[in-house]
């Protein structure tokens, strides 16, 4: 490596909450950490996140991985950047990690000044943007209709990198952001700084996920280092490496093209890019391009209710059953579809009702899995689902008896199997859907987010 200048990202672990050792963001200062950035949300757990603007992280982990993080920012002199606050983005997940951040500033003595980038967005004034055909879906979702963007609980843009660098410019030392690429996040300084943004948006990506990239996902995160001619990753445990084999895999990681990579700006081309071993524990990357877009995009994220839901869960060991696990499947759905409507009074178009093994083809299609001997046993779930949580209760009721004596045919005893719980059935509440992965033209990269800050002296 030549003499440049560098750019230097602590990424100390790939989801805030999910916790790495104290001491490898100690080491901030020591590794001239010019910025800390950290990711807070995702949707790899589903629509209901976003739908309830909950967080699925324990708040007690973010309140201490976010302590360490501001504890070792304030002593390396740096800024600290959070994005997708609360899992999903929302508003109100923004609002959660600052009140969050306040106790930590009031119990030790930290003066911040935190940026809040909401990116939450009124379906009301998306609509202007629907009907003026800048609204376009990404694959799978189809069209996007007026209908189906008023019936969303709650709609996120996920900003890029542009609003977080202005959050800084304008003096923020805590910038938590709403619903944020994970690249945003490390992009930012790089970029506010003037390095490329083929380095910038390639070396994010590669250290988005923290340790994730490095041959013990589980350990601490990575230091990324940028400069005008690529960028180097390394791990912040010193048992831990980072090779060209890890770097280079982690381009196909929830990326349909392990070499181009789009963001609100443009596309990352990783087609060229060289990953060399620097050292044992390092990796050096250069050769990746930026292609700005003709139009900056952002994508929109929105999910809407979808009923409500009971589950049981029965265990069956029975061999008879377990010789003959979709024959079973397929008697107790058709007997409870069919009893429903008829002794419960509903329609078959007002209820939905689910019996997967677990076991056999409960993740996979029908089929696709045959072994070659039965299971020692089977886990069951039944799931009922309704418009409401009373309908969807007594349906799971009078499912009970069904799912804990169900005979096969020709049996002449009445088998018994085992409910996991007492009562049976469980109540899950509201369940939501994602009903918008689209992507909207906009005319300036920060024109549907808002910042607000505040300043906490002490």
């Amino acid at each position: 490596m030549t003499n440049r200048e560098t750019v230097r990202v602590l990424v100390p672990v790939g989801m805030l909450g999910g916790g790495f050792p104290p001491a490898s963001v100690r080491r901030a200062a020591e590794l001239g950490a010019d910025v800390i950035a950290v990711d807070a949300g995702s949707t790899d757990s589903g629509p209901y996140y976003l739908g309830a603007a909950v967080a699925k992280t324990a708040r007690a982990a973010v309140a201490r991985d976010l302590r360490l993080i501001l504890l070792a920012a304030r002593d390396a002199g740096i800024p600290v950047i959070v994005g997708s606050c609360g899992t999903s983005g929302t508003d109100a997940g923004v609002d959660w990690v600052a009140a969050i951040a306040r106790e930590i500033a009031d119990t030790d003595q930290l003066s911040l000044v935190i940026a809040r980038i909401y990116s939450e967005q009124d379906p009301g004034a998306l609509l202007p943007l629907l009907e003026a055909g800048r609204i376009r879906p990404l694959p799978p979702a189809g069209e996007l209709d007026a209908a189906t963007l008023r019936g969303c609980s709650h709609i996120v843009g996920v900003l890029g990198h542009e609003p977080i660098a202005a959050a800084l410019e304008a003096g923020a030392n805590l910038v938590l952001a709403g619903r944020a690429t994970d690249t945003a996040l490390i992009a930012a300084v790089p970029l506010l700084r003037g390095l490329p943004g083929g380095p910038a948006w390639h070396g994010a990506k590669i250290a988005e996920c923290g340790g994730l990239c490095t041959t013990d996902p589980r350990g601490a995160g990575v230091l990324v280092s940028f400069d005008s001619g690529g960028f180097t990753v390394e791990p912040l445990d010193p048992a831990a490496a980072c090779t060209p084999m890890t770097a280079a895999a982690h381009m196909m990681y929830e990326n349909r093209d392990p070499f181009r990579m789009r963001e609100p700006a443009g596309t990352l081309d990783a087609t060229g890019a060289r990953y060399t071993a620097f050292d044992a524990r390092t990796v050096r990357v250069e050769g990746s391009q930026f292609e700005p877009a003709g139009q900056y995009t952002v994508k929109l994220e929105g999910a809407s209710p979808a009923g409500y839901q009971t589950t049981i869960l029965v265990g069956i060991a029975d061999p008879h059953v377990l010789a003959h696990v979709d024959e079973f499947r397929a008697l107790v759905l058709d007997y409870l579809t069919a009893g429903v409507a008829r002794d419960v009074g509903l329609p078959r178009g007002d209820f939905d009702l689910q019996l997967r093994a677990y076991g056999r083809n409960a993740l996979l299609p029908a089929g696709a899995a045959a072994p070659a001997a039965p299971p020692a046993e089977i886990g069951f779930l039944f799931t009922a689902t309704a418009a409401n949580q009373e309908t969807a209760t007594q349906i799971a009721k009078y499912a009970n008896p069904v799912l804990l004596h169900a005979p096969m045919p020709g049996a002449t005893a009445l088998p018994s199997y085992a409910f996991a719980s007492s009562p049976a059935e469980s109540e899950r509440g509201q369940l939501y859907k994602f009903a918008l992965c689209h992507a909207v033209d906009v005319d300036a990269p920060g024109q549907l987010f808002r910042t607000e800050f505040e300043e906490i002296s002490r």
